[in-house]
């Protein structure tokens, strides 16, 4: 998928961000040869290495492909000396968390050789997030991007969590892996329509939000601040609805349907009950 992307678009800059199943130094080789950076969550024991120094000369052999290991990431939240690694304190920030919250963090970062046997090393910047509060587990994230802050791959990062609750309402309210289709075809015509449905709702609700606010639905019992896919779905009905089912403002009395206009609105009540 990342290298037909990468040929598709040939100039921009792509960023692949992925769960713990997307850390892998194969893929992280790859995404680095076709120029795309790989961003995904770093296990705490994963082996690690410094650079290698420069060789004596005279030395006869292959060059040496990394250094010393250093220590492994759950050490370092354990050890007296954690506020001093290679000099490097560790250091404080309020980076955008999950639910568009601001979050403090203290972080450690270094750019460090991954290596797993059987695979060359790869060149990668890790992070590794503490919670200062204890609310949530250390985690460790990486970015082949060697240039980039630890700030911006933290946050890189949460924005991955649009794409699940994307699949999740997906599933909820449109219907993707719930349907009774029993080919491979009809599953690949069907889910990607129901995906590109999924964007439609949304720009439709966001160009009619300029002219009239979305608000998110709530009752007594449920007071809900955020809006969401339910929320622009009910939205977006509603106008398409008020725009065929439009009474006159004059008209103080009832309003008569058509049989046939009666039927579909009935259908379509029935159906989102």
């Amino acid at each position: 998928m990342m290298k037909q992307v990468r040929r598709w678009v040939k100039s921009r800059c792509i960023i692949l961000i992925g769960d713990g199943g997307f850390s892998c130094i194969g893929l992280a080789a790859e995404c680095i040869k076709a120029g795309v950076t790989l961003i995904s969550r770093l296990r705490l024991d994963s082996r690690l290495y410094e650079f290698p120094g420069e060789q004596p000369s005279g030395k006869r052999g292959p060059k040496p492909q990394k250094g010393e290991r250093i220590t492994k990431l759950k050490d370092l939240v354990t050890e007296p000396n954690i506020m001093n690694y290679h000099s490097q304190d560790w250091q404080t920030a309020t980076v955008n968390w999950y639910g568009q919250r601001a979050r403090l963090i203290s972080y450690l970062t270094d750019v460090n050789l991954w290596h797993t046997p059987g695979e060359k090393p790869v060149a990668i910047r890790w992070v590794l997030v503490v919670d200062p509060e204890g609310w949530f587990r250390t985690e460790a994230f990486f970015s082949t991007d060697t240039e980039l802050s630890a700030v911006k791959i933290v946050e890189y990062y949460v924005l991955r969590w649009n794409v699940d609750v994307t699949f999740e309402e997906s599933r909820r309210h449109l219907g993707i892996e719930t349907g009774r289709q029993s080919s491979d075809k009809a599953i690949e015509r069907t889910t990607p329509s129901l995906f590109g449905l999924y964007s439609i709702v949304c720009l439709i609700a966001l160009r009619l939000s300029k002219s009239k606010t979305l608000i998110p639905q709530s009752t007594s019992w449920y007071q809900k601040h955020n809006i969401t896919f339910s929320d622009v779905l009910s939205y977006v009905r509603r106008h398409i609805w008020e725009g065929k089912y439009n009474k006159s403002v004059n008209d103080d009395g009832y309003v008569l349907f058509h049989i046939n206009e009666w039927e579909s609105l009935l259908d379509q009540l029935a159906a989102v009950a």
